[in-house]
């Protein structure tokens, strides 16, 4: 009883503090403002955990609300080639899955900013109707390191093309009335020790390559967000360079959006806000009361906690949480698959097609070589990982296709995955299904093939399917011997196989189904032709298999010069 009247006295005494206080509208943030106590602006700019206001695990952080004034929470989900969160939730039966769309190293070698805008208008319908308010993509770094663990996301070593690509990404996103994030701002081109590398970069080539791709999102996407990076940049950590944030980003290119930190909390919490960091992500009690103190002891002025919160609430009322839209929680999936097969199919990269080699005509009898035969690699690793519901490989799509496979190979691999999943799984318990929403854990290593069965195989077959897959995220780069490089176990394949192939007067493909670019020039006289679909999204292995003439979208037309049937197997 007297619990209960404690609780009727504190929501009696919250409705009295807030009884004639303005509530967040469009049209009066600036009386919200100087209604906003410094301990108010303050929380506003430091974000919080998804426990912190019970939304859906797996989402990347959100802004805290302030009831009396009627400003709500906001949801933030990571990306870029999809929504990335946990598909199980507590008290329901109800799966969350996503889909997985082709990788940013993909979408960009189709040159195609009109199709990468009707991709991305797919992917923020799901955004929107999985209640989320900022997506935090695309990701657009420079690939300045070939190396990069997270180059799979971004786009281009080309700032032009990098920068094109990305405003349309924002603009498809932001169609649906949700905020596109653009990141990681700026020179964030490798991962290992990403948290404190230095960046040295000149002026005029910081200008004119790493800076200019933000440059022509900004301008041409009007992106409602953009993510500071974790780096220094010749001495000076990112998110607390005026220069960056300010100078240029604001003063020259007309930024009016809000600016966040990538999700880390550094002790440089003030001068990031000095510099014009407006929001902390995902935000800590330690960053909180370090803004608090710094407002208390003048190095934060009110003006400056003013400035940042104007940029966070103006992001806010753009949101539909702000606005009351009842999301779904079931965007259509289906669609939206046949839209992530449609890009991959138009982006793929024929490296090389001697003799004519393809397109095979679907009905040859094929042996296929490679773990990623059965395990094939949709997106890389860490936060820009998507867990959809099913991802095709090439053992369905080829018989699909028409092709007939050898089935001791395509039993073996099958095998292969089956053990290797159930071992993870059992090592790991109930760990598994978390690391398998980043991504950690699910690839399987290359199993040695029994190669005394190449000869009565090249024998039945009438071609050789190699697949070469490699997989990366975020926190580490990769390694030069036995990723750029092929393995040897990875050599070893392609020279018996072509070989005993050759010797018969059959063809040999090799796809290469990867994130980053890997080294080629010492092995591809090996075979007849090179596929490059990248890592290509959960419907990729259609692509690559399957002449289909879906329409062009949004026009009819070639994608670079080529007609897109000649960059599949069929």
């Amino acid at each position: 009883m007297i619990k209960r009247i404690l609780s009727i006295a504190a929501l009696s005494l919250a409705a009295i503090l807030s009884f004639g206080q303005p509530k967040l509208r469009p049209d009066n943030i600036e009386e919200i403002i100087k209604a906003m106590t410094d301990e108010e602006l303050a929380s506003l700019l430091v974000g919080a955990k998804e426990k912190e206001f019970e939304f859906f695990e797996g989402t990347a952080a959100g802004v805290r609300s302030i009831s009396r004034l009627g400003i709500p929470a906001t949801i933030s989900c990571d990306g870029p080639a999809g929504l990335h969160f946990y598909p199980f939730r507590e008290n329901t039966d109800k799966t969350f899955y996503c889909t997985a769309f082709p990788v940013g190293t993909l979408t960009a070698s189709s040159w195609d900013t009109e199709m990468m805008e009707k991709m991305a208008a797919a992917l923020g319908n799901e955004v929107h109707e999985y209640g989320v308010d900022m997506f935090l993509g695309p990701g657009m770094n420079i690939h300045r390191n070939p190396l990069c663990g997270r180059n799979f996301e971004y786009f281009s070593e080309d700032p032009l093309l990098s920068g094109k690509m990305a405003a349309a990404y924002v603009r498809g996103i932001q169609g649906n009335g949700v905020t596109a994030t653009v990141k990681h701002y700026a020179a964030n081109n490798q991962e290992t020790n990403r948290t404190e590398n230095d960046a040295r970069i000149s002026k005029r080539a910081l200008r004119e390559i790493y800076l200019k791709n933000f440059e022509i999102a900004v301008k041409e996407g009007r992106p409602g967000a953009l993510m500071a990076s974790y780096n220094k940049l010749n001495g000076e950590y990112v998110q607390q360079s005026y220069d960056l944030l300010t100078t240029i980003l604001r003063d020259e290119w007309g930024y009016e959006g809000v600016v966040l930190t990538d999700h880390g909390a550094k002790e440089g919490t003030v001068k990031a806000a000095k510099a014009g960091c407006d929001l902390m992500q995902p935000g800590n009690e330690e960053e909180l009361q370090r803004m608090l103190m710094a407002a208390k002891d003048g190095t934060l002025t009110r003006e400056e906690l003013e400035r940042n919160a104007r940029h966070v609430l103006h992001y806010i009322v753009s949101t539909p949480r702000y606005q009351g839209f009842k999301f779904s929680n079931a965007p259509d999936l289906k669609a939206h698959a046949d839209i992530a097969r449609k890009v991959a199919g138009e982006s793929i990269v024929m490296l090389k097609n001697e003799g004519g080699t393809l397109p095979l005509k679907g009905n040859e009898k094929v042996a296929v070589y490679g773990i990623g035969s059965e395990d094939f690699v949709a997106v890389g690793i860490g936060s820009g990982h998507v867990v959809a519901k099913h991802v095709a490989n090439l053992r369905e799509s080829l018989t699909d296709a028409g092709f007939e496979l050898n089935q001791d190979l395509a039993g073996y691999y099958k095998a292969c995955v089956e053990l290797d999943h159930a071992t993870k799984r059992v090592a790991g318990a109930m760990d598994w299904l978390m690391y398998e929403s980043w991504g950690y854990g699910k690839k399987v290593s290359e199993p040695e093939v029994p190669l005394n069965q190449l000869p009565r195989q090249a024998a039945e077959s009438d071609a050789a399917i190699i697949v070469i897959s490699r997989d990366a995220g975020e926190g580490n780069d990769r390694s030069m011997v036995d990723d750029f490089e092929l393995t040897g176990r990875d050599r070893k394949l392609i020279r018996r196989v072509s070989d005993e192939f050759h010797a018969k007067g059959k063809k040999v493909v090799v796809i290469l189904n990867i994130g980053g670019v890997i080294e080629t020039a010492s092995w591809n006289k090996l075979a007849d032709a090179i596929l490059l679909p990248w890592q290509p999204g959960q419907e990729g292995a259609y692509a690559v298999s399957v002449k289909r003439q879906f329409p062009r979208f949004p026009s009819e037309g070639r994608v670079g010069g080529r007609p897109q049937e000649e960059c599949r197997l069929h």
